[in-house]
């Protein structure tokens, strides 16, 4: 693979990245943190034709189109030949309401469907176990295809030809022929109807989810678009949110950037379920704070990791897959995750936050109660102890320690939401409490973190290196937009950080070098600050250029170059996606206004 230049589908158990051409080149099984059966992702351009990937291959090609159908995760692939024959690939994870609960199977269905012409096709499918290690044993009946590994076996039905799938002979497509690829399991109906039905229920889900959304009268399709993907990355089962369904797609060319992002951050768990409460879908924060509390109640000492595996799994150890290559060849591949070891100390914050709409958004049908503020309390305390404490920051420095900014503010925040949440309940003497405990860690950051020769709030107490994360200050109400010291600190952000229009985490070299690419959530954090300061007409253009950054199918990844005009890092990126649904809450004009 050479481009990211990929579409999404997903039910929030199993979920597929499809090039444009229609084949499925990442999907990890039995869930998103599992085998890369389907890793071509991570393979060299021309190695191996195939292997690792999941193609339907138009003979005599000429050309593909993509697009998703409207208000949903359902993605078509129309492949073209050069006669002018057409067929239509339509790739969709089952997800809907099924005896009162979410039917969300393992399963992938993909249906291919002739248009126009008389197009022939070649069905090549070749899953890889053990991080492409392993070769599948190949089993067949007649209907289905079985590939085993050891700890995994899925299996492929469909009512195509068998043989000329396992032969990658090419056949004619008359009508429309259905793959269903899942466990190994067998299904009790044609899978043809399986296939149609599966579809129109799951269309008729994300319309009904789509439908209740609170969406800004501008950019509807791209937030629509950014919340149905933030959405696909929720896990239904257990509440977890990870950052992204990929690992190792480098920040940037020849980095060692390499990171697995299919885990739970607490932080961009935080940043997830606020952008998704504000557009109204409500439910995914409910079930995202329910993992918050089993992860924080299984923790001795009341101590936060920054990162837990989908079912809450501390120890997420991290090693090297050799077999595969990398992203355009630029390996390490990497398993796990070694953040889990570092000290982070926003997590608090991050944590209360997520809570906090609980107790004041009366749309809730479960709401914050006197209970699940005293479960809060206790991370409220650890806050109060660590605020003033080294840690690796929001950049997860693996090099060194020190008290950043970041951190500190996040301490405040949750003994400031605690505060607040206190006074809703009506519990006075803990209102007290943690309001001066606010107070007395506001004005030690202030203290500490200023720098009058950057007139700049900075990366790290005491010293003068700057930090993108400063432009939340506002978000997070640490300081009103009129406040100088945020005005000044937005100033030097954008005199040493922003290179084009692009804003970069740091300037100072870390752990591997300078930063080459922009962190793309750190521009559209940019847009919140002009947006504060009232420089809306700078806002408006900033938000964009960062649209126009979007693939084909209008995702992000994390990291951007203005250069090459090229996305890089884990793909697809929460924490770019929610930047996009802010900033058109924000920026949008009134639906009064539109008419």
């Amino acid at each position: 693979m050479n481009n990211l230049n990929l579409g999404l589908t997903g039910n929030g158990a199993v979920s597929a990245l499809i090039d444009s051409r229609g084949a499925i080149v990442w999907s990890c099984f039995p869930r998103f943190d599992g085998d890369p059966l389907f890793c071509h992702l991570l393979q060299p351009e021309g190695h191996a034709e195939g292997r690792g990937a999941f193609s339907i291959e138009m003979v005599n090609y000429s050309r593909a189109e993509q697009f998703y159908e409207t208000n949903t995760a359902i993605l078509v692939t129309r492949l073209f030949d050069a006669q002018g024959g057409c067929l239509e690939v339509t790739d969709f994870a089952p997800r809907f309401r099924l005896y009162g609960r979410m039917f969300h199977p393992v399963m992938l269905v993909r249906r291919v469907c002739r248009i126009s012409g008389t197009p022939r096709m070649a069905v090549r499918i070749h899953p890889l176990f053990h991080y492409g290690e392993q070769e599948p044993e190949v089993t067949f009946g007649s209907h289905h295809i079985g590939f085993s590994g050891p700890e995994l076996k899925i299996r492929l039905t469909t009512d195509a030809s068998i043989h000329a799938i396992l032969e990658n002979r090419p056949v004619f497509v008359d009508d429309t022929v259905t793959f269903v690829l899942g466990e190994d399991e067998t299904l009790h109906e044609a899978v043809s109807a399986v296939g149609t039905r599966f579809l129109e229920e799951t269309k008729k889900y994300w319309h009904e989810w789509v439908r209740g959304l609170s969406v800004p009268a501008e950019w509807q399709d791209e937030v629509i678009r950014a919340a149905i993907t933030l959405q696909m990355n929720a896990v239904e089962d257990t509440g977890a949110i990870v950052a992204a369904m990929t690992t190792s797609i480098p920040e940037h060319a020849d980095s060692g950037r390499n990171w697995d992002y299919r885990y739970c951050w607490l932080r961009d768990g935080y940043f997830v379920v606020n952008a998704l409460n504000r557009l109204g879908a409500t439910s995914t924060m409910e079930k995202y704070l329910g993992y918050i509390l089993n992860v924080a109640a299984g923790e001795e000492h009341g101590l936060l990791q920054p990162v837990y595996g989908i079912s809450g799994e501390e120890w997420l150890d991290e090693r090297h897959a050799p077999q595969l290559a990398g992203y355009r060849g630029m390996g390490p591949v990497r398993v796990g995750n070694l953040a889990y070891e570092q000290i982070q100390h926003d997590v608090y914050g991050s944590a209360i936050l997520s809570a906090t709409h609980m107790f004041f958004d009366h749309r809730l049908y479960r709401r914050g109660d006197l209970g699940l503020f005293q479960r809060l309390e206790p991370l409220g305390q650890k806050a109060i102890e660590h605020f003033d404490q080294p840690d690796a920051g929001i950049w997860e420095l693996r090099g060194k320690q020190r008290v950043h900014t970041y951190s500190s503010v996040m301490c405040w925040a949750a003994c400031d939401r605690l505060s607040r949440i206190a006074k809703q309940l009506k519990q006075t003497e803990r209102e007290h409490y943690w309001r001066e405990e606010a107070d007395r860690i506001h004005k030690v950051i202030c203290c500490e973190a200023w720098s009058d020769t950057r007139q700049a709030f900075t990366a790290a107490w005491g010293e003068d290196a700057l930090d993108a994360s400063m432009l939340l200050l506002h978000e997070f109400d640490f300081l009103p937009a009129t406040d100088p010291r945020f005005v000044s600190t937005v100033a030097a952000i954008e005199s040493e950080l922003k290179h084009g229009d692009f804003i970069y985490r740091y300037a100072e070299r870390d752990d591997f070098g300078e930063p080459d690419n922009a962190f793309v959530v750190c521009t559209f954090w940019y847009v919140y600050a002009l947006q504060a300061l009232g420089r809306k007409d700078e806002a408006r253009r900033t938000f964009e250029t960062l649209l126009a950054c979007c693939s084909p199918l209008g995702l992000l990844a994390e990291d951007y170059c203005s250069a090459t005009r090229e996305q890089w890092g884990n793909f697809v990126q929460t924490y770019s996606m929610v930047g996009l649904v802010n900033c058109a809450l924000r920026l949008s004009c009134r639906w009064d206004q539109m008419c």
